[in-house]
């Protein structure tokens, strides 16, 4: 079952290196997103699954690297610790483990990040990248099976909103970007699983928001676990949409 929740945004401008002199615009979103990780650790998990936007669906295990050298930074992250899973897919304790195959997306490299600064340890960890054109439908029940994975999931869910909100945003200026924000926002800080379900998939794909895919795992995720939700970051600094907000 669902017990806890966080939705941070995922661009590599998150890890100061990378955004380098701009970095103080974020500041705020680092501490809300810090924050909100300790809401998943307060909630003590058996379980934290990663999810968020890929370019294909897949899973990603504990252990999985992930770097920023594609963004002109030498960073190295990695998924968690590689300690041994609740479910044991990672091998029994003392036994040797074969080296994850594979590279995290962007999105999950961001998590790792976040996880590694706030010295995440409460709770074996797996990721899931969920492509963009997955309907509503495969990510609530894909959402529905994670919540099923253990006596008490958390979710870290990564994605950003709308990136065309100011003439210099990635997909320049559209007037619907901010009420889409706003009523996703909205959404994420009242917990409102309808809300997030029944989101425009052709509008979000055109405002290009990389969390409409991740929300809605969220959403089908949390159906039963009856959650409070709140907004704790809300901003465009470089014309996309930065969410921050807990469920418990």
């Amino acid at each position: 079952m669902l017990v806890a929740a966080a939705v941070c945004p995922c661009p590599p401008l998150l890890v100061p290196e990378v955004a380098a002199g701009a970095a103080p615009e974020l500041d705020a979103a680092r501490t809300a997103c810090a924050d909100a990780l300790g809401v998943l650790a307060a909630a003590r998990p058996d379980l934290l699954v990663v999810v968020g936007p890929a370019e294909e669906t897949g899973t990603c295990p504990e252990g999985t690297p992930g770097s920023f050298r594609g963004f002109g930074v030498d960073i190295a992250v990695r998924l968690g610790a590689c300690a041994t899973s609740a479910s044991g897919t990672l091998g029994a304790p003392g036994a040797a483990r074969a080296e994850p195959q594979g590279v995290l997306p962007p999105s999950l490299a961001v998590a790792a990040w976040l996880l590694e600064r706030t010295g995440w340890s409460d709770a074996p960890i797996e990721g899931l990248g969920v492509a963009e054109p997955t309907t509503a439908e495969r990510c609530i029940q894909t959402g529905r099976e994670l919540a099923a994975r253990a006596g008490r999931v958390a979710l870290l869910v990564m994605g950003d909103a709308s990136a065309c909100r100011t003439l210099k945003a990635p997909g320049y200026l559209d007037e619907r970007a901010a009420p889409f924000d706003a009523s996703v926002a909205r959404a994420l800080g009242s917990a409102d699983v309808p809300a997030l379900q029944e989101l425009d998939i052709a509008l979000a794909r055109e405002l290009q928001a990389s969390g409409r895919a991740p929300w809605q795992v969220l959403a089908g995720a949390a159906e039963a676990a009856d959650l409070a939700g709140a907004l704790l970051y809300e901003g465009a600094p470089y014309g996309v949409g930065y969410l921050v907000a807990t469920w418990s």
